[in-house]
């Protein structure tokens, strides 16, 4: 029987699962840049970073197990961006398509709405033509696109910012 995820704020307990779905994106696909996959020590950091500065980490949860995860903190460290998030979601490979991504990005944009923001990016890799779509059917266009930013599996890569207004 199907059961809808729930999303949740992340706790610690969640960094092994968060970390177990960024490694398979990182080791499998071309959606992260990392070459390697980090550790659980650096995604611990990570998280406790995003924690301290009070960036939100949301995880989608399905049957008891974290599914997914999303993020957005600062798009550039200068105050003039500071109306401007870059956000992430990573959802796992076994539970894609079955709505943790879209339900995830839900509560980023409406948190990035409450907190004001004017603007949510991401960098997508311009081959991923399933990211591309997934951020189309939540609004966001394709802003910029990068030639050979990247090099990953011994090719080429070329990025694709995308970009929701987040203001009516």
């Amino acid at each position: 029987m199907f059961t809808a995820p729930l999303v949740r704020p992340a706790f610690l307990r969640d960094v092994p699962a968060i970390t177990a779905i960024y490694n398979h994106a990182v080791v499998h696909t071309t959606a992260s840049y990392d070459l390697e996959p980090v550790t659980e020590a650096s995604r611990l950091a990570w998280f406790e970073a995003r924690q301290a500065d009070g960036w939100p980490v949301w995880v989608a949860e399905q049957g008891g197990q974290v599914v997914g995860w999303a993020t957005f903190g600062p798009f550039r460290a200068k105050p003039g961006y500071r109306f401007t998030a870059e956000h992430s979601v990573y959802v796992a490979p076994d539970a894609q398509g079955q709505g943790a991504g879209r339900l995830l990005m839900t509560y980023l944009i409406a948190e990035a709405r409450q907190r004001g923001l004017h603007s949510l990016v991401g960098g997508v890799d311009a081959e991923n033509t399933g990211s591309l779509a997934f951020h189309a059917r939540l609004g966001f266009v394709p802003v910029a696109h990068f030639r050979q930013v990247g090099r990953k599996f011994d090719r080429w890569l070329d990025l694709t910012f995308v970009q929701l207004l987040l203001e009516p």
